[in-house]
């Protein structure tokens, strides 16, 4: 009987070892460049879910890196188990995804660019606010925030956006809903760092 806790002991041990593991590997790495000046860096996990109303649903998620200069932008997609799956180039008027197998498509606008790519809306130009704890440059509604005055909640350009758990760079979690006449769509992404 000892013997047979013991091993179960083991068994629970080693698939609570390969889950850290598997977990550690999902976020990839910091992106990094050149010293050319300062950036924003975030890395973390992403979920995407789509539901629409007749009753077909898509989901994906995985890992990203994200590094922001002001003038450029760098977005690593990643999946589950961390190995690359897209790079999202952005600069003025020029948004390129290169996937791993080396297939390029590009947009004028980041938006743009992911809608083409997944079907659904991302909001990649928010973001570059959302995820500093700022609403950004449109027009906002709901504006609320936390008891520390940080950015807690808000709606802008038709994504409903909750701000949380902020450290010393922004908020860790960032929860995007939309709602269009089609289909409601769900982005939830949690930083890792």
């Amino acid at each position: 009987m000892r013997q047979a806790l013991l091993r179960r002991y083991r068994a629970w041990c080693v698939a609570g070892l390969a889950a850290l593991l598997l977990t550690a590997c999902a976020t990839p790495r910091k992106i990094g460049g050149d010293a050319s000046g300062p950036a924003f860096e975030r890395a973390g996990r992403f979920a995407v879910s789509v539901n629409y109303f007749d009753g077909r649903h898509d989901a994906v998620q995985g890992g990203f890196a994200w590094r922001d200069q002001g003038n450029a932008l760098t977005l690593d997609l990643a999946n589950p188990l961390g190995n690359t799956l897209a790079r999202v180039d952005v600069e003025p008027g020029l948004a390129t995804l290169t996937r791993s197998n080396g297939e390029r498509e590009q947009a004028a606008h980041p938006d743009a660019l992911v809608e083409q790519v997944l079907g659904s809306p991302i909001p990649v130009a928010g973001l570059r606010d959302w995820l500093q704890g700022r609403v950004g440059g449109a027009g906002v509604s709901d504006l609320q925030k936390n008891e520390r005055g940080q950015v807690g909640a808000f709606t802008q350009d038709g994504w409903r956006v909750q701000l949380s758990r902020y450290d010393g760079q922004g908020p860790a979690l960032l929860q995007m809903n939309r709602n269009d006449p089609d289909r409601r769509i769900s982005v939830r992404l949690v930083v890792d760092e």
